[in-house]
């Protein structure tokens, strides 16, 4: 393998956390680790929120490690409390299987699944037919409700009321993880940072039950200088799907993100090579838009393909002027 993928993700500003930083680098330095990423089935399309990670999952194919996306079919049937102020709606199995295969149909996009390359895995395959009682024998007895209610995830519900349902997230989390590794030998689990607390869950319970290392790692969320989680417009979530946000609207979202954002998105959310998405960065007053155009073409391109993205950029010019 060429350039270790540990250094790529923290050059272009990925990683937020890590458990075990020495061994994670040395692991992805010296062989092709087989890795996961959850993506609960909320909505019938991805997000821009969820791009970050898919971007993530992209440089680490590239170098020759192995994504398992797995689908919440299951684990949506609760709801993730992690940053939530309220209980999440709860949705049918049928809304749910329909969102789910949308995702995959999207990741696709974004993943080559071909010749065992990838896997594509839903949870509901192992967490609807658990027997409740043999679960809380193999599994609720690694879990100490005390540190549980120290994590993020759930501190920040409990003066609101948090119902025991989505008390039972993290260990279900934690339950795919230990599945993944038995059925693929997956040691590492990647997510966002607000999945810290689930992730370090399912390590804890690899390391415990199987006597066996594993491994978590999460990204910085996407925010604006104010801290607001970026992805989001006047018409709600900005969507990966081309019907439910056009390439067009995708791409004006990045031409106008604030100035001091450029060069972090450059670097998380294109392929270009640093030195540029330095140079990009360092533009400034006026020429900071030509960074601009050069980020909303590239993700758009990622997104949609080059043909819609050269279209958005045509239109753009066309209404607001732009570089020629």
């Amino acid at each position: 393998m060429s350039t270790n993928v540990y250094d790529i993700l923290q050059e272009r500003g990925f990683i937020e956390q890590c458990t075990h930083e020495d061994e994670v680098r040395e692991l992805l330095g010296k062989e092709s680790v087989t890795f996961y990423i959850g993506f609960d089935a909320t909505a019938d399309s991805l997000t821009a929120g969820h791009f970050l990670t898919i971007m993530a999952m992209m440089h680490m194919q590239r170098a020759g490690h192995k994504p398992i996306a797995l689908l919440g079919g299951g684990t949506t049937m609760i709801g993730d409390p992690s940053g939530k102020s309220d209980m999440r709606t709860l949705m049918t199995r049928e809304t749910i299987d329909y969102n789910a295969s949308r995702f995959k149909e999207q990741l696709s996009k974004f993943i080559d699944f071909s010749d065992g390359k990838a896997i594509l895995a839903n949870n509901a395959d192992w967490l609807l037919d658990l027997n409740y009682v043999e679960f809380l024998r193999e599994i609720g007895i690694h879990f100490s409700v005390n540190k549980m209610l120290a994590a993020e995830a759930y501190k920040q519900r409990m003066e609101k009321g948090l119902t025991f349902f989505e008390f039972n997230y993290m260990l279900m989390q934690s339950y795919d993880f230990w599945k993944l590794n038995k059925l693929y030998d997956c040691v590492l689990q990647l997510g966002g940072n607000d999945q810290w607390s689930n992730i370090i869950s399912g390590v804890d319970l690899i390391r415990r039950k199987e006597q066996k290392p594993a491994y978590g790692l999460t990204f910085k969320l996407l925010t604006t200088s104010e801290g607001v989680k970026m992805g989001k417009t006047m018409r709600g979530a900005l969507w990966l799907d081309p019907n439910k946000t056009s390439p067009y609207e995708f791409y004006q979202y990045w031409r106008n993100i604030e100035d001091v954002k450029v060069e972090e998105c450059l670097g998380l959310l294109t392929f270009l090579p640093m030195d540029e998405v330095r140079r990009l960065g360092a533009l400034k007053d006026a020429e900071i838009n030509h960074a601009k155009e050069v980020l909303a073409f590239e993700i758009t391109k990622t997104v949609h393909g080059e043909e819609e993205a050269r279209k958005a950029q045509e239109a753009s010019r066309a209404l607001f002027g732009g570089d020629a």
